[in-house]
């Protein structure tokens, strides 16, 4: 059965519309392995299985497939509301809170077919991409459980590496989506403002978006065409229909341009990530891929995404943390601190600047097809490690600006994805960022699965250093007992 942990979402997806395979068979499957795995990782931090499996059972007395999803099991992130399972943000404040209705991007999950077996660690409120929280504790990486898994969408993509669920969603204001995909080994997307409506947070914020995780660009596609689509209580979204997500085909890379930066505007990285990133190029310039080096002018982008970023978080959080001061980590406390130095013009100039980088970017793409660039700029740190001081000498003077390399994306408001681009040379996950269009999720999802079948570190069942360590976690560490679940 723990093969069916290993099998895309869209492989267990065919399997169960023809009954090679039920519904209670495949979260059997993955009940078991997160009852294996989680104990050493903690990416599911509360798990929902008596009801995910009444769910299944449900599933497999329909005569038919009800959704695109059906009998597919998913986590859901703690910082989405989800009806009647635990939902406390990461903060000692919601410690106990339990949602009566699901967010927007559940309800299409559920109403797609996909079962929820629970929910996935996150930091305090999202904040940081280090997945801790004075709740749960810390997210470790499958690839080495001393080391973090990146966030804040951390625990889900230690879950999916693990092959605790083939699916999973997660959220992303400075990277948090494409992050911990990148430390973890999986793909994670960033998708434009509006492609996946969020009526639960700042209703026109272009910066904080939600998107899907999965071990491959396919599954991720898929379930873009789940939780995407336009909801008329949302200002920001899309009214294209998400259907062409459901089935994508490769792009031809001879004909794809690409624009290689390496560094984003001068930003420290790692030389281990830079040699894997080097091998990447090669193999992608040796099929005849049209890969020119070329830096976006993305002057402005910090002042953008950091006087942004502390209005957004003052707003989500800002109350809670004046009400509850001694429940609440530092870094929150200098979000509010930040956001209350802004003046009128601090904010009018960001706006000015955001216009400008906008235009620039969206004028150079006119000549590539996609932005190719780092995900992080270090590889996964010390799980004890709030964040990273300094990169290569540099200092790091805020909690999240060693991660610029995705908010200088972020700030321009386009779509990127993170996807896996070979190992370091001391055998850790390196992720490749690949900016799109405006607007252009469904060219860059055929660009970046040209790209991953190019750079597959493995096959489609999953990162095999990671089904090895993973699976070698003693049975005595087990803490669902499945015999229970009725």
């Amino acid at each position: 059965m723990t093969d069916l942990c290993w099998m895309t979402a869209r492989a267990l997806r065919d399997a169960l519309a023809v009954r090679q395979v039920s519904a209670v068979e495949v979260l059997t499957a993955h009940l078991r392995q997160i009852e294996r795995v989680n104990p050493q990782l903690n990416a599911i931090v509360t798990l929902a299985a008596d009801a995910a499996m009444r769910t299944a059972r449900e599933l497999d007395r329909q005569p038919g497939p009800i959704g695109p999803l059906h009998g597919v099991p998913v986590a859901i992130k703690d910082l989405v509301e989800t009806a009647e399972i635990r939902t406390t943000y990461g903060s000692r404040i919601y410690g106990d809170h339990v949602p009566d209705a699901d967010a927007l991007i559940v309800r299409r999950l559920r109403s797609a077919g996909a079962v929820v077996v629970g929910k996935t660690n996150t930091p305090e409120f999202g904040a940081g991409s280090q997945t801790f929280n004075d709740v749960f504790g810390a997210t470790r990486n499958p690839w080495s459980p001393d080391l973090t898994a990146g966030g804040s969408s951390g625990g889900a993509a230690a879950a999916l590496a693990a092959g605790m669920v083939p699916l999973a969603d997660g959220s992303d204001l400075g990277g948090s989506l494409r992050n911990p995909a990148a430390f973890c080994g999986v793909v994670g997307m960033r998708p434009a403002p509006g492609r996946v409506p969020d009526l639960d947070g700042g209703l026109w914020d272009p910066h904080s978006v939600l998107g899907p995780m999965a071990r491959t660009v396919d599954d991720a596609a898929l379930m873009l065409s789940v939780i995407a689509g336009p909801d008329v209580r949302a200002p920001l979204s899309l009214e294209q229909s998400p259907a062409p997500f459901s089935n994508i085909t490769r792009s031809d890379l001879k004909h794809v341009r690409i624009a290689w930066s390496r560094t984003l505007g001068g930003l420290p990285v790692h030389p281990d990530i830079a040699v894997t990133l080097d091998a990447a190029r090669e193999k992608l310039v040796r099929l005849g891929c049209d890969v020119e080096e070329a830096e976006p002018d993305l002057s402005g982008a910090d002042t953008v995404f950091e006087t942004l970023r502390a209005l957004a978080m003052l707003a989500a959080c800002g109350q809670d943390a004046k009400a509850h001061p001694e429940l609440v980590k530092p870094e929150i406390h200098d979000e509010v601190r930040w956001a209350g130095a802004l003046r009128a013009d601090d904010l009018v100039h960001a706006l000015q600047l955001r216009d400008q980088l906008y235009a620039r970017v969206v004028s150079f793409l006119t000549r590539y097809d996609v932005i190719a660039a780092p995900v992080t700029q270090v590889l996964p740190f010390d799980v004890e490690t709030r964040w990273p001081s300094s990169i290569g000498g540099v200092a790091m003077d805020r909690y999240y600006t060693w991660m610029r390399a995705c908010s200088r994306i972020s700030a321009t408001t386009l779509p990127a994805l993170s996807l896996p681009a070979g190992l370091s040379p001391g055998g850790l996950p390196v992720g490749l960022q690949l900016i799109g269009q405006p607007h252009g999720e469904l060219e860059l999802l055929r660009h970046a699965a040209a790209v991953e079948e190019v750079l597959s570190m493995g096959s489609a069942a999953g990162p095999l250093p990671v089904r090895y360590a993973v699976n070698q976690v003693p049975d005595e560490n087990r803490t669902i007992k499945l015999d229970d679940v009725d």
